[in-house]
């Protein structure tokens, strides 16, 4: 069948939904079904399917089927903003009662006009001597010291993994990412013309052999992995599995792109300390201070280090002078490490809670972090869960929104527990405990 005729279906399958004869939630036949129904061959239906994933409207899910996912999407889907619900468990970003008047008391003096004006020029990509010597001696992890001239800074952490992909990967080139990602860099992938290639994943991660696998087959430029509290499974790749895949990214010739953005909630340092020649270390302050205090970190081989601070200069990424001023300061009188030793107990303390909340329920978590994994039963959909749970103005986020690959989502959701207050949070819980106990069905019919 000529291209045409395969998009003319899915074409009029999006009619179908756009006037409501197919609504979110709707479960399309299997391929094969709709291919006989169709009158077409089986391999056509496979890429009228593709194609509508391609598009997100709709969204597969392994052992489910492919259902009417609602959103008519231009290009790459892009994970939405903070949207007002009354307990968000979507977002992630960790403010404590308190941190404020923390962060209040290392700025003063900011506003000095002397101070202020150095503050208000504009910042550059390797920031000052001063700003790299205050961030590398913040930076240091365990046995990772990174040196203050490798240094490079962006406005946040998406700009900093924009800077890294682009040093390291051409455009048309490939990057191996885990199989359930960091959704953001689906977007920034796409954006800069690179392809990302799933990584099949165990309990320790990234499995070596399937690197080995992808770069066979698909030639990668780099790799992209979050070895410490992995977003969204919270796991944090033991000592035997680093060793493992830095050698065969070694073998392979591989850069690794390693996003440290949670790694402030573990002691394990950084693959950079056992490879500093192979790792770009990326991390920002947004997490550990505050949403609306960002200062993006990248930290390249020297050989790597223009290549990226480059890509931060083209790409528009620098951070502003003020964000170094404040970021500089609090870095220097120790603001973050306290900020960062609260943290931890928190999410320590929301982890204890949702664990006691959902006993019963196979839930993948981290103790030390801020997010878990939740495998929903059998008679429940991810996004009809989410669905469900939004109209109980909770909100979640599907597995699809971390999946690399349409179609292949895990019947799962992630809780994201750092924003609400924990009485808010243990009533969330509660109420996601009784929607898990109570069927799909059942839970519509009592609305």
């Amino acid at each position: 069948m000529p291209k045409a005729d395969y998009l003319q279906l899915a074409d009029a399958i999006a009619a179908e939904i756009d006037d409501g004869r197919l609504k979110p939630g709707d479960r399309l036949p299997p391929q094969r079904s709709f291919a006989y129904e169709r009158n077409i061959a089986v391999s056509t239906a496979s890429r009228v399917y593709t194609e509508l994933l391609r598009r997100g409207l709709v969204v597969g899910e392994v052992g489910r089927g492919t259902f009417i996912s609602g959103e008519a999407r231009r290009g790459v889907a892009a994970p939405g903003e903070p949207h007002g619900a009354r307990i968000d468990l979507e977002f992630n970003y960790p403010l404590l009662a308190d941190q404020t008047a923390l962060i209040a008391r290392s700025l003063a003096g900011l506003d000095q006009p002397a101070v202020l004006d150095a503050a208000l020029k504009q910042g550059t990509s390797v920031g000052t001597p001063a700003a790299r010597s205050i961030a590398a001696a913040y930076l240091s992890q365990g046995a990772w010291s990174p040196a203050p001239e490798h240094l490079v800074f962006t406005g946040n952490g998406r700009q900093s993994i924009a800077a890294a992909l682009a040093a390291t990967v051409p455009t048309g080139g490939r990057c191996g990412v885990e199989a359930l990602t960091y959704p953001f860099i689906k977007g920034i992938a796409a954006r800069l013309g690179i392809g990302l290639v799933p990584l099949a994943m165990d309990e320790g991660g990234v499995r070596p052999d399937a690197v080995e696998k992808a770069h066979r087959e698909a030639h990668l430029s780099a790799i992209y992995i979050q070895p410490a509290v992995q977003n969204p499974l919270g796991t944090t790749m033991p000592a035997a599995r680093r060793t493992d895949l830095l050698r065969v990214v070694e073998a392979l010739d591989l850069p690794v792109i390693e996003d440290n953005i949670y790694g402030f909630l573990d002691d394990a340092p950084p693959l950079a300390a056992l490879a500093p020649e192979r790792c770009i270390v990326l991390d920002s302050l947004s997490k550990k201070a505050a949403p609306g205090l960002t200062l993006g970190f990248v930290v390249p081989p020297a050989q790597l280090r223009e290549g990226v601070a480059a890509a931060v200069r083209s790409g528009g990424w620098a951070a502003s002078g003020f964000a170094f001023a404040a970021a500089q300061r609090m870095m220097a009188d120790g603001t973050i490490a306290e900020l960062v030793r609260l943290k931890r107990r928190d999410a320590r303390a929301r982890q204890k809670l949702a664990a006691e909340r959902l006993a019963g329920f196979e839930i993948q978590a981290n103790d030390r972090c801020y997010h878990l994994w939740l495998t929903l039963p059998p008679h429940w959909r991810s996004q009809s869960f989410v669905a469900a749970a939004a109209r109980r103005d909770i909100a979640l986020t599907p597995s699809t929104t971390f999946a690399v690959s349409p179609g292949h989502a895990p019947n799962a959701v992630r809780l994201a527990l750092a924003a609400p207050a924990m009485e808010q949070l243990d009533a969330a819980l509660r109420t996601l405990a009784g929607m898990l106990n109570a069927r799909e069905d059942d839970f519509y019919g009592t609305e």
